[in-house]
Formats: structure tokens, sequence, C-alpha cells
């Protein structure tokens, strides 16, 4: 047998029911599958392998682009922050480029002000490209479903000053979130210019993505697997991990070659895997999704506040961020006077020195109850913070402060768990890093992700099971809050798998064109009597709605063999009772609708056929789901196998 020739047609059969499909519904299915069979079917490896080439370009374009941006990042940060305000940042261990000055010397009152300018200064930038503000990744989100993975060519070098504006000038935000819009609009930008498919581009705009994580946060392996899950709730894009895996590689590759292989965070060389300890790490994830769903509730305020106010869109962020140095520079003046060191306590810009504090402690930090104090207090400071800074539509991510407030929340619970357990096996750092992945996995419903980036950043794989644990109950409990207003629940939700999923296909094909007209069904009149009607439905073997007419014929209800069930039940129906009184409101569609449509009508209602009117409202004939799903089938088997 010839392998090119189309298969026959075989329509689905209903007892009682002649189901042969029309003759120009037959044929136009016919060509449809023909014109699929005869293409010629793309070589997977050969995709593959083009596909593989254009990722790991984009991993190298996002690494050295990554390498300046943070390198660009630091440099500014130095020499505003603690050059000319004499703000020394706490640093995480794997984080500190620049020397820090011995003649620095604090300058609050200028750091009241700093933030703002800063914010300021972002906000003029991004009027060249207004999607650049905020975090970055729900533009990239957005971009994948709704615009066919296509970004601006300027959008990554908008977004790289307009973060270093920010984020170098005191503003509360990670350097992932813009990374996310610069490593996929990177990726966005080869596909255009290597004019690929519409489903390539998406994917390189993936690796990008990955690439960026990859670089800035040192975790290749679980950048590249966060990447595929962020774009859904409950769903994650498969074609695009191997290629975002390759990307990753390349780009951390890149990043380390300059700026060393050490981890972001220092923490314990090993954390022994303890059963008894799996309660307090189920009781520590209920806590830190309680103060996730705060922060979420924090960062939607400020958004709402700063929608509703008068201010331009490219002034709102000067004004959070002038927010932001009123409120943190009196604390961080309080706290680093009776502390004595740590001035900058990761209020500002990152604060995955704050992080760093909560998992392997520090010289200045206080023992005892008052560690768990100030681990608190400075959890609730940076949550204000990043909410003035990113609510605001600051050019700052929200990713890497998700992942310190975790790590606070986490290693202020460890420690108090410590002190009123007094059990010396119990390691506030683990607690830390698990709070790190339980944090933000479950607010932007990434948990195998977060959780593989958390096994990288602690260097090994012992924290595994608390993770598994920690990270599904933050999947349970924080089903309903997304830190991401662009994602979707399901790829079947998604823009950009309306065609893989033969949705728009369908929308080109109108009922009439597959509604068998001459097929025999049952009518009712509004006047039948309730005997006529049960003794007609009972005897119908292929019939399942029942279509009431009036006097001029025109459809006013419909009758099914459920509705009969539950109506003859009623011990009121007497001999009196009519097909009016059995009828529910018509479940129907024109004649002139398309498939798509119908589609829609039939799964809302949960019937298994529609009644079809013309114009006028006379009933026509009756559509089964089978007969749009042979449609189905057949359209998208073609589309399939054109590629």
């Amino acid at each position: 047998m010839n392998s090119n020739m189309p298969p026959k047609i075989v329509p689905p059969v209903q007892k009682g029911r002649p189901t042969t499909l029309p003759a120009a519904a037959l044929k136009k299915l016919a060509k449809l599958i023909e014109r699929g069979f005869s293409a010629r079917p793309p070589i997977t490896l050969q995709l593959l392998g083009r596909l593989l080439l254009h990722a790991a370009a984009v991993g190298a374009a996002v690494g050295c682009v990554s390498l300046g941006f943070v390198k660009g990042l630091e440099l500014v940060e130095h020499t505003v922050l603690e050059g000319l305000a004499g703000y020394i940042p706490l640093r995480a261990a794997g984080e500190a480029l620049f020397p820090v000055g011995e003649d620095t010397h604090f300058r609050p009152w200028l750091l009241l002000f700093l933030p703002g300018i800063g914010a300021l200064l972002a906000g003029v930038i991004s009027r060249l490209a207004p999607e650049t503000r905020g975090g970055g990744a729900d533009t990239i989100i957005e971009a994948f479903h709704e615009h066919g993975g296509v970004v601006r060519r300027r959008v990554p070098f908008i977004k790289v000053l307009a973060s270093i504006a920010t984020l170098g000038f005191g503003g509360s935000g990670g350097r992932e979130g813009p990374t996310m819009l610069i490593g996929g609009s990177i990726g966005s930008i080869v596909g255009r210019y290597l004019r690929v498919t519409d489903r390539e581009r998406r994917i390189l705009l993936v690796a990008g993505l990955a690439a960026g994580m990859a670089a800035v946060f040192r975790t290749p392996l679980g950048a590249a697997i966060l990447a595929v899950e962020i774009l859904h709730k409950d769903d994650f894009e498969s074609d695009a991990l191997v290629p975002s895996v390759l990307a990753s590689v390349v780009s951390y590759s890149v990043f380390i070659s300059f700026f060393g292989e050490s981890t972001l965070f220092a923490h314990a060389t090993k954390y022994p895997f303890i059963p008894a300890h799996l309660p307090l790490f189920a009781l520590m994830a209920l806590v830190v999704c309680g103060m996730a769903l705060i922060f979420v509730q924090s960062l939607d305020a400020v958004r709402r506040l700063s929608l509703h106010s008068r201010l331009p869109a490219w002034l709102r962020p000067a004004a959070g961020g002038l927010g932001l140095g009123i409120v943190a520079t009196p604390i961080i003046y309080v706290l680093s006077t009776r502390l004595g060191e740590g001035q900058g306590l990761g209020i500002l810009g990152g604060g995955y020195g704050a992080a760093q504090v909560a998992i392997t402690g520090a010289s200045w930090l206080p023992g005892g109850w008052r560690a768990v104090e100030i681990l608190l207090l400075l959890g609730a400071v940076k949550i204000m913070a990043t909410s003035l800074t990113v609510g605001s539509g600051g050019s700052a991510g929200d990713f890497g402060p998700s992942m310190v407030l975790g790590g606070i929340f986490g290693g202020a619970f460890g420690r108090a768990a410590q002190l009123l357990l007094h059990d010396a096996r119990i390691d506030p750092g683990a607690f830390a890093l698990v709070g790190m992945g339980t944090f933000y996995g479950g607010l932007a419903h990434v948990p195998i992700g977060s959780l593989v980036m958390t096994c990288e950043l602690a260097g090994s794989y012992d924290l595994l099971v608390p993770l598994m644990l920690a990270e599904g109950i933050a999947f349970v409990a924080l089903r309903n809050h997304s830190l991401y207003h662009a994602q979707v629940n399901s790829k079947r939700e998604s823009p950009a798998h309306r065609d893989e999923l033969g949705f728009n296909t369908l929308k080109g094909i109108r009922v009439d064109e597959i509604v068998v007209k001459d097929r025999p069904f049952s009518i009712f009149r509004q006047d039948a009597p309730a005997s006529e009607v049960t003794q007609v439905v009972a005897s119908s073997e292929g019939q399942d709605a029942f279509p009431v007419v009036d006097k001029d014929g025109l459809l006013v209800g419909v009758i099914t063999a459920e509705i009969l069930r539950t109506m003859t039940s009623d011990p009121d129906i007497g001999p009196l009772t009519l097909a009016d009184d059995l009828m529910a409101p018509p479940v129907f569609v024109r004649e002139t609708d398309d498939l798509h449509g119908a589609l829609d009508v039939l799964l809302s209602s949960g019937m298994r056929e529609l009644l079809v009117t013309n114009e006028e409202g006379h009933v026509v004939g009756l559509l089964d789901h089978a007969e749009i799903t042979a449609v189905y089938l057949a359209t998208t088997t073609a589309k399939g196998r054109l590629g």
C-alpha cells in the first residue's frame, strides 16, 4: 500500500442514526487530509539540529549581554551608592566585584533621594519602550502567548539602561527579572533575523529567558526548567526544554569565564537529611506561603495606587523611588548604628546579602531571639521596599526579592525552631534555602524549576526531600495567587497553541458544511402532551436533544432525556402536562456559525448534540459532538503533516 495515499474517512457510528457526512463536508475534509499526506514531512533531526544551533547562538549573545549588564550595574552601584552616598551594600559571598573603599562616609541625606533620581532616569529612558517598565517577566510571558514571540529590537538595550539606573541608584529589586526580558527579547530578535517559523521563534524566546537566568543566578539546569514552567500555571513548554538547556549552558559558561564558578551564596558543606524534621519544613512552608501572600498583595496594592495616580506612567517609578528613600533611609541609619556592621542590610538593591545572613549568619548578627526579630523586621521592610520599587513600575525584578524574602523568613523560622526545640541538629541555613525555593516556586507556579535552582544554589541535593515537601504545599496553598498576571493555566488557553490545537482551523468551517439536513429527527409542538413526548423519547435510540417549536415552527425550547427523567419523577406531573412544561431554554447554533463557536456552545452546555437553526429560527438539523470531532481530527492531522 502506498503510504502517501490519504486514509479513507470513516465517520463515527451511533446506534439508530445515520452518520454519513454530507458530500460537501467529505470533499473538504478529504482535501485537507490529502494535502497533509502529500506534503513532505519535516526531517526531525534537521529541524532539531538547526534549532539547537540557533539556541547556542542565543546563549552566547545573552551571556555577553548579561556580562555587560551585571558589570555596568555593579560599576554604577559602586560609584553612586558607595562613592557618593557612602552606602555599603550587604552582599552575598559570590557577589562582590569591587573592593569597598576604606574612607567611605555615610551620607543618609543623599541616600534619601538617590532611589528616586535613579527611577526618574529609568522612567525617562523607558519612554522609548514602555514595555520595559516593571520586572520584565510578565512582558516576556505576554510576548510568548499573545504576540507570536515577537519583541521589539530596542527592548533589551532599553531594559539594560533602565535597570542599571533603577538598581544602581538603590532601587529594591533583582537582576534576574530584567534578564528574563533581556534574554527572552534577544532570543526573539535572533529568531527574527534568522527568519525562523513562529514556533521556533517562541522556543528561542524561552531559550533566551533561560540563558539570562542561568548567567546571573549561576543555576543553568534550574534556569532551563524554570523557563519552560513559568509560562503556564499547570503546564510547561516541553519542546523548548532541550534548546533552553543548551542556551543556559552556553550563557552560564560565558558568564563564569569572567566572574568565576563559585555559587552566589556560601552555605554549609553538608545538610544531613533528618526525617523527624519534615513536619517542621511543612510548617515552615505554610508560614512562608503566608508571607508570600502578603508580598503579592502589597505589590498589587502599590500597582493599583500607582495606576490611579494622576502622574504620567514614566514618572510613577520616581514617586515610588522617593517613597523608598523616605521609608528605607531612617531604618538603615538606625539599624546600622546599633549593629555597628552590615550597614546595607539588603534593603536596597537585590538584597542577596540579607539572604546570605539568613543562611550562614554574620559576625554582627546577635544570637537568640534577637536574631529572629532582626530577620523578621528585615523581611517586612524588604516587602515594603520592593513593592514601592516594582509596584510603581520601576525597572527591577521581583524574582530576586522573592528568593531573598523566602530565605529571610525561612531562616527566621529555623532559628525560632532551634530555640524552641533545643535541637542542635536544626540548621537555620537549611530552612533558609528551602524557604527560598518555596516562596518563589509557590508564587510563580514553578515548583520543579525553583526546586532544582535551590539545589544548585546549595551545591548539592541534600535538601531535595524537604524541598519536594515544601514545594508541594506551596503549590497547593498559593494555587489562586500568582506573581505573574500574564501566565495562563495551560497550553489549551494560550493563543500560542490555538493553531496547534486546531481551534483556529475550526473557525474556517461553517456549521452548514457539516450538518446533515436530511437526517430524520423528532420535533414537538409546545402543546404536545407529556405522554406523547415520553413515548417518542423512550423509543428514540439516536436523538438526544428534542426541539420544541411554537405554532409558527420557530424554536422555543429543547427537551432532553435528562430533563424528562427529572420531570417524570415529579408527582405533580399529570395528564395535563405539555411539552411546554418539560422544555428548557434552547441550546442551538445557527447554520452560518463556525465550528469553533459550536464547539464552545457544546462544551459550555454539557450536551452531546446541538440544534441547528436557520436565520429565521427554524430547526434545520442536529449537530453531534462526534461530527465536530471528526472534522477536528481531520484538520489537525492535515496540519501536522504540513508541519
